[in-house]
C-alpha cells in the first residue's frame, strides 16, 4: 500500500544569474539547476526553459507532518537570509518554497508554518506554492450500509 509522501523544495529563480557563484556564496550544493534557454527533455514535446533556477530540495519522504520537511530545508538556509538577500538584489532573482504532497487513501498531512518558517519566507520575502495531490481510495469490500 502506498503512503503518503512530502517533499518540500527552496527555489531561487530569475532571468539568468550565474549558478556557480550562488552554489559557492551559499556553500550549499544544490538539489537541481537549469538554465534559461535549456532545453526539457523529459518530457514528449520539445520544451525550453524560460528562466535560470537553483533549488534544493528534500526529495519525497514518506510523512503526515509538512513542518518535519519544512525544517529539513529551513536547516540549511535559515542562517544563509543575508546572503540570499544579497543575491536577490545583485541579479533580480525571486524566492519560492514549494509544498508539495501525494496523499494517499486519504491520509493526509498537517500543513501549517510555524513562526521561524513564517520568519524566514518573510525576511527574504519568499513566496508559497503548495500543491496536493489526492489519489484514490483503496476500494474495501466491507459494506457500509445495507
Amino acid at each position: 500500500m502506498e503512503r503518503t509522501k512530502v517533499r518540500v523544495y527552496f527555489s531561487l529563480f530569475g532571468d539568468t544569474f550565474p549558478l556557480d557563484y550562488v552554489t559557492e556564496k551559499l556553500g550549499i550544493t544544490p538539489s537541481n539547476t537549469y538554465t534559461k534557454g535549456d532545453i526539457i527533455t523529459h518530457l514528449p514535446t520539445v520544451l525550453v526553459r524560460q528562466e535560470t533556477c537553483w533549488e534544493l530540495d528534500t526529495g519525497y519522504q514518506e510523512s503526515l507532518d509538512v513542518n518535519d520537511q519544512l525544517q529539513q530545508i529551513l536547516a540549511q538556509l535559515q542562517n544563509k537570509v543575508f546572503l540570499i538577500n544579497e543575491i536577490k538584489m545583485n541579479y533580480s532573482v525571486e524566492c519560492k518554497i514549494f509544498i508539495v504532497a501525494e496523499i494517499e487513501d486519504g491520509d493526509t498531512p498537517a500543513i501549517y508554518l510555524d513562526r521561524d518558517v513564517i520568519r524566514f519566507a518573510s525576511i527574504i520575502e519568499a513566496e508559497f506554492d503548495i500543491d496536493l495531490y489526492a489519489y484514490p481510495y483503496e476500494e474495501s469490500n466491507d459494506v457500509l450500509f445495507e
